[in-house]
């Protein structure tokens, strides 16, 4: 494998730093939940929510299930967010089982509740043997998609990004074209697909450069809270997953503290990593839950925010 001199710099800046002592605190951070699907679930969300609200996250995003499945509990979680929290909510949309007028009301829903940013998918198949196809009279991708949002209202729009190629690309020169699409289309930011070695992060970001992108990408970080279903998650979107990653986690399915504490480090190392290379936005696929999340933020200095006199009060 050929290293190219910025990624050897890169990694000798990393190296060379303190573990996490000369951290800055001048990371922006944002967070990713899912719609609960039980009341148990529910107040569990909500006591996340809660527990990472204080860190003061540019914005907090709500996902969608395969074929639209979660939809009305994705507009109830994000209007709910928006309505009793500081934090700016963000609602994701897809293209799936859908006409373009049905999503286009989902869009003005949104709007009305006061939601300013949407995260524009294309979206999973219901029947992921079957493959994707376009609704007949629907979006019939995500640029297709962000073009219509921009239409409709001035939302902020975020998309989605592949540092290891999409599954159904042909490659990534083609996965490149779709994002450049996408942001062509009018969207604001990239964030991308979980990775597990800042390097992936890092040829990625110099591929989309070369490609004459000059765009905003976040990378999405993903602490593995659970081995095997990350495992299965990594499969299903085509990302690597390193042998020497199973082999830390091997022996831990019944020592979940110390499963934690690994998680924990892993994810907080690659943070470092990526900060050291000039990264200072980061999204957090939460899980639902707080404290891997909360940790890795306090490693890279990012400390709870006072509450002004509106939520004091």
């Amino acid at each position: 494998m050929t290293i190219s001199v910025s990624q050897l710099a890169e990694a000798q800046r990393a190296l060379a730093s303190p573990l996490f002592a000369d951290v800055g605190g001048d990371a922006r951070i944002s967070f990713e939940f899912f719609p609960p699907k039980t009341e148990k679930m529910e107040e569990a969300l909500w006591e996340t929510v809660r527990t990472l609200e204080p860190l003061g996250p540019r914005f907090v995003s709500v996902t969608y299930g395969a074929g639209g499945s979660t939809r009305e509990r994705t507009h109830a979680t994000v209007a709910r967010i928006q309505r009793e929290t500081s934090l700016a909510a963000a609602a994701h949309l897809t293209c799936v089982e859908a006409t373009r007028e049905e999503i286009d009301a989902v869009a003005d829903e949104y709007w009305a509740a006061g939601v300013r940013h949407i995260v524009a998918l294309r979206g999973d198949a219901p029947d992921q043997k079957a493959g994707y196809a376009p609704h007949p009279g629907g979006y019939e991708n995500a640029a297709a998609l962000v073009e219509g949002l921009r239409r409709r209202h001035p939302f902020e729009i975020s998309v989605a990004a592949y540092p290891e190629c999409h599954p159904d690309s042909a490659d990534s020169a083609g996965d490149l074209d779709n994002l450049k699409r996408k942001m062509d289309a009018g969207a604001t930011r990239a964030i991308t697909q979980f990775f597990f070695e800042p390097e992936t992060f890092f040829r990625f970001r110099d591929a989309v450069a070369a490609a004459g992108m000059d765009v905003e990408i976040v990378p999405g970080i993903m602490p593995v809270s659970n081995f095997a279903s990350v495992k299965r998650m990594s499969a299903m979107c085509g990302t690597d997953v390193p042998a020497w990653m199973g082999r830390l986690f091997e022996g831990l399915d019944d020592h979940p503290a110390a499963r934690q504490l690994v998680a924990a480090t892993l994810a907080a190392e690659l943070s470092r990593r990526l900060y050291a290379g000039g990264v200072r936005d980061f999204h957090f696929y939460t899980l639902n839950r707080a404290e891997l999340s909360y940790a890795i933020c306090h490693l890279l200095g990012i400390r709870p925010q006072p509450a002004s006199k509106e939520q004091a009060a």
